[in-house]
């Protein structure tokens, strides 16, 4: 038998990269700042130098080459974090509250696209669906990496508008952004002309998948919030394992997934009812802390790994795709975001935390991983790098500066 010693195998290798970058990258800020920042942009930067130094520690998960497995680990994470984030709003309000996230939904978020997607055809010569799909999978603010942004846990407060616009506009902009992929899929296979896709994408991909999510996602958490929470001789409420929120996203998601429905939006709306049922019943900061515990975990392995394979995505990186990241982050977003609140609630300085704050992330991954598995995009390694350099920026900038920012609003 061949003698294997020390072979030094890249699974195992990729093992020590990931725990020495997780270590690094939570252990490091908090040794040498009082306030550390949020981890997100060093873990990914870990992931970066990393994958210089031993190359082969990434061998086989290229998103270009193995885009399903992107999708599925994005999935996941986001599905996770959605409804959770739905359990945390203790307090739904009024019209009057809700009003800023519908018109971030309705107004910032195809103003936001649009752009980016104009940008991808004009600026990097991308193809008609390439650059739509660049616009929609760019287009969601992400719930999982603007938690220092976000309304607090179950029974906590922190339920500034800011902060709620912010919580709200992320976990329904990731579900409202599926019909804008499946109009570049549509494109992308059946060409630029309208009159052969756009009914069956208006009834399908639009109303009939968003309506399913919605209305199946609230059955399903009115139904939980009954089980887990309402009847006084229910010890599950006082003892049940934290598991059970993982029952409740995987119950929700995938029934709507069976039914056609679109499973984002019927995670948040899941996580959303299920909180009304018993709203100050403290079995909710069980459900929420054991969730947030596993995505807080699957997030930072997914940043390390995403920025272990940007090395292989440079080649792809040119001055226009750079350019459109900057661009969406310091410029599309925050003009989108101040037409798109003109007329809400929120003063001027709130309008512009709002429009500014739009973290890029995970949901961005799971889209393009979901598009590469459906439909052979020729733009697909300018879309994989810009998506990277896009969700890296993100980090440095938004991971930055939002816990400072956030201290200012509280106070």
């Amino acid at each position: 038998m061949e003698d294997a010693r020390f072979g030094f195998e890249a699974y195992h290798m990729l093992l020590v990269a990931l725990g020495a970058s997780l270590l690094l990258s939570y252990w490091l800020p908090h040794l040498l700042l009082r306030r550390p920042p949020a981890a997100t942009a060093l873990l990914m930067a870990c992931g970066m130098v990393g994958s210089l130094l031993v190359p082969s520690v990434v061998a086989g998960i290229d998103p270009t080459g193995n885009p399903a497995l992107w999708e599925v680990a994005a999935e996941l994470v986001v599905i996770i974090v959605l409804f959770t984030t739905g359990l945390r709003i203790d307090d739904p309000g009024g019209w009057k509250l809700w009003w800023p996230t519908v018109r971030l939904l309705a107004v910032t978020m195809p103003l936001t696209i649009g752009a980016v997607a104009l940008l991808g055809w004009s600026l990097a010569g991308m193809t008609v669906g390439g650059a739509i799909l660049l616009g929609a999978v760019l287009a969601p603010t992400d719930p999982v990496l603007a938690g220092d942004l976000q309304i607090g846990a179950p029974l906590e407060g922190k339920e500034h508008p800011v902060r709620f616009a912010l919580t709200t506009e992320a976990g329904l902009n990731d579900g409202l952004a599926f019909p804008f992929v499946y109009l570049a899929l549509h494109v992308a296979s059946q060409g630029a002309n309208p009159t052969v896709w756009l009914a069956e994408w208006l009834a399908w991909d639009v109303l009939y998948r968003i309506g399913v999510g919605t209305l199946l996602g609230a059955g399903i958490g009115w139904l939980l919030g009954r089980i887990l929470a309402v009847p006084a001789w229910n010890t599950v409420a006082v003892s049940g394992p934290g598991v059970l929120a993982l029952a409740g996203v995987f119950l929700a998601y995938g029934l709507v997934e069976l039914a056609e429905g679109y499973g984002f939006i019927a995670a948040f709306v899941a996580g959303l009812v299920c909180r009304r049922a018993e709203a100050r019943h403290r079995f909710h900061q069980h459900l929420h802390s054991f969730a947030s515990s596993i995505e807080h975990a699957m997030t930072a392995i997914l940043l390390v790994l995403l920025g272990s394979v940007m090395p292989s995505l440079w080649g792809h990186l040119d001055w226009s795709l750079t350019l459109i990241g900057f661009g969406l982050i310091l410029v599309i977003r925050p003009l989108a975001g101040m037409f798109g609140l003109l007329g809400s609630s929120l003063n001027r300085r709130d309008r512009a935390v709002v429009s500014f704050y739009g973290v890029r992330g995970i949901g961005s991954v799971y889209y393009l991983g979901y598009a590469s598995t459906h439909v052979e995009f020729i733009d697909e390694g300018p879309l994989w790098a810009v998506v990277a350099f896009t969700i890296f920026a993100s980090t440095v900038i938004h991971g930055l500066t939002a816990r400072a920012m956030i201290d200012m609003l509280d106070r």
